[in-house]
């Protein structure tokens, strides 16, 4: 009997065990939250999403939401998703009035977002959120896929917009969207990251042409170029922004922080004796800055502590040129006196408010697009993510933006 007993039980451990093993074959392998697969298979329900890769390196990007680069990994499916996602928005499926933040790392914009010649706000309409709505050429309105190979996407668009003034603008975007090889990688930063780094890097060249009738001239008012990438914030991030140094009667002010209000001290911390300005980036303080072409180096970038994730952004900046749109939400006596660098970290735009995010944004813009009929003007906006130790991390945060993960750890208040 007892021998009965003893052989009964282990039989119903070896089905147990054999149930389990072939539950365990039968369940999918599941994916964590944070993850670059996680958030491709969250769009895969949503929309249509071209995936880029090479190695390990890879992007998504979304024909829909204007040929937008969604977010990327360096580390293969599995890896940290580094861009921000609105996945409540996606998930809703419902269009909202103002802006539609459906995330993403890199997105094509025009500007200038403020002034007389905004085309944000309509004309003789008082400059604040309520009266703010983003056109829906750059916000709603999908661009159309010319091609795409495995490390390339090109997309188009026709559009028309029209601006505070009441000038009309028609052209075309043509948008080209590549995931970079090492050695343009490289080239892009100016310094080779050590070996043991993992990198994703990407660019998006970004191309309008005047398909009017008419030139588009400063007494009428001008576009540019303007490209945002939008991040996941945290207590851990810091924006780091590299300047050029000099008297602010020969350069002007080092940097805008009125956007929204001045930014407090500890948000923003400039060092005139380093060349380097560090702004938050924890998505918990409605807060902008900007820097004016005669300050503005053709970087800038982030550094997460926690993740050990450095995030560079580098742009087309052309020589000479100074005439930059000015997106500040008034009538302005300077209409192309504007930034060419901007941050933006979110957060609630009334206390106990809700923010749109958060994220934190690293933008770039071109200047301002004087074009005669047929004339173009284009804008390469680079990124690039860098993740693993912060020791190999340091040589490339100090060469490329001038300080080390240390210094930028240790800028702002904690």
């Amino acid at each position: 009997m007892r021998c009965g007993k003893w052989l009964a039980v282990l039989v119903c451990v070896a089905l147990f065990i054999t149930g389990c093993k072939k539950h365990h074959q039968e369940t999918p392998t599941m994916t964590t939250k944070g993850t670059f697969a996680d958030d491709l298979a969250f769009l895969r329900q949503h929309t249509d999403v071209i995936v880029l890769a090479d190695g390990d390196a890879r992007i998504a990007v979304v024909p829909q939401y204007q040929g937008r680069i969604m977010t990327s990994s360096a580390a293969g499916d599995a890896g940290l998703s580094f861009g921000w996602v609105n996945r409540e928005l996606i998930a809703s499926g419902k269009l909202q009035e103002h802006i539609n933040v459906f995330g993403g790392e890199d997105r094509f914009w025009l500007g200038p977002e403020g002034g007389q010649f905004s085309i944000f706000f309509k004309k003789d309409v008082p400059f604040d959120m309520d009266h703010w709505f983003t056109p829906a050429p750059i916000d709603t309105e999908p661009f159309e896929l010319v091609s795409s190979t495995a490390d390339s996407a090109e997309f188009k668009k026709a559009m028309t917009v029209e601006n505070y003034s009441g000038m009309k603008f028609d052209l075309q975007v043509d948008r080209v969207i590549r995931l970079l090889k090492q050695a343009d990688a490289v080239a892009a930063l100016g310094v080779t990251p050590p070996a043991d780094l993992k990198m994703v890097a990407f660019s998006s060249v970004n191309k309008i042409t005047n398909t009017g009738e008419e030139p588009w001239t400063k007494q009428g008012g001008l576009l540019s170029i303007w490209i945002l990438g939008m991040f996941n914030p945290s207590d851990a991030t810091t924006i780091v922004v590299p300047f050029n140094t000099g008297a602010e009667a020969d350069l002007g002010p080092i940097v805008n922080d009125a956007y929204f209000g001045k930014v407090p001290p500890e948000r923003l911390v400039v060092k005139p004796e380093q060349g380097v300005l560090y702004f938050s980036g924890d998505g918990k303080y409605r807060s902008k800055i900007g820097l004016p072409p005669q300050r503005a180096k053709p970087v800038c970038g982030s550094y997460d502590a926690d993740n050990k994730v450095l995030t560079i952004v580098v742009y087309t900046k052309p020589q000479g040129a100074t005439d930059y749109v000015n997106s500040m939400w008034e009538l302005q006596d300077e209409p192309f006196a504007g930034d060419v660098v901007n941050s933006y970290n979110d957060g609630p735009d009334t206390p106990g408010g809700k923010p749109l995010g958060p994220f934190y944004e690293l933008e770039t813009s071109s200047p301002a697009a004087v074009l005669a009929p047929g004339e173009s003007l284009s804008h390469t906006h680079t990124t690039i993510h860098l993740m693993g130790h912060e020791a190999d991390l340091d040589a490339v945060a100090k060469a490329v933006l001038g300080a080390t993960t240390a210094e930028i750890t240790a800028a702002l208040p904690k």
